[in-house]
């Protein structure tokens, strides 16, 4: 397996979802030290454009770093160097897959459909942590297939711009995906 296994974030404008979701997952993933590399793209990024700064508020209240953060487009070769693609809402899981649609179709997931579709079953008798990654991702794209679609709940509502308790009620969806994922990666 070629380390580290990269993990990508999408959302539209790489401005809020994708981002917080991205540095939040690293720091969660962080004590895997050089396992993982996560990063975030755009399906509609203007590159360079700074993270939003209530996104990066909010960031550093959940533990996260934001400096740096900075958007970047959402291309083909971006989602063929990742083993896992998580988006932020549908739109953004197709937008991957259209993409690169044999790469993408067994590695593209929203970050909640992920998040749901975990098992630790997938990763068992597995230690290091990006191996655990890979067996969890192909297990969640067989789950997928034979769960019967996808949840109602699945989609984050872009907060870009919206009032704060709705942009707070996103990032608390986005960590509550993340902590899951992180803990079922991590073992």
């Amino acid at each position: 397996m070629r380390e580290p296994f990269r993990v990508l974030v999408v959302c539209t404008g790489n401005l809020h979802r994708s981002p917080l979701a991205e540095r939040l997952l690293a720091f969660r993933l962080a004590s895997a030290r050089g396992k993982f590399q996560v990063s975030s793209a755009g399906t509609a990024a203007v590159n360079g454009t700074p993270m939003d700064p209530a996104a990066a508020s909010l960031l550093t209240e959940m533990g996260g770093d934001p400096t740096g953060a900075a958007a970047r487009r959402l291309t083909a070769g971006v989602v063929g160097d990742a083993g896992l693609v998580l988006g932020a809402a549908t739109e953004h899981r197709e937008a991957a897959v259209r993409l690169r649609p044999v790469h993408g179709l067994g590695r593209a997931f929203t970050l909640r459909e992920f998040a749901r579709l975990l098992h630790e079953d997938d990763a068992a008798g597995l230690t290091d942590p990006a191996e655990r990654a890979a067996a969890l991702t192909r297990g969640a794209a067989v789950r997928r297939g034979a769960s019967g679609g996808r949840s109602w709940d699945d989609d984050l509502v872009d907060p870009y711009g919206a009032p704060e308790p709705e942009a707070r009620a996103c990032a608390a969806r986005i960590g509550e995906a993340v902590e899951r994922i992180a803990a079922v990666v991590l073992g």
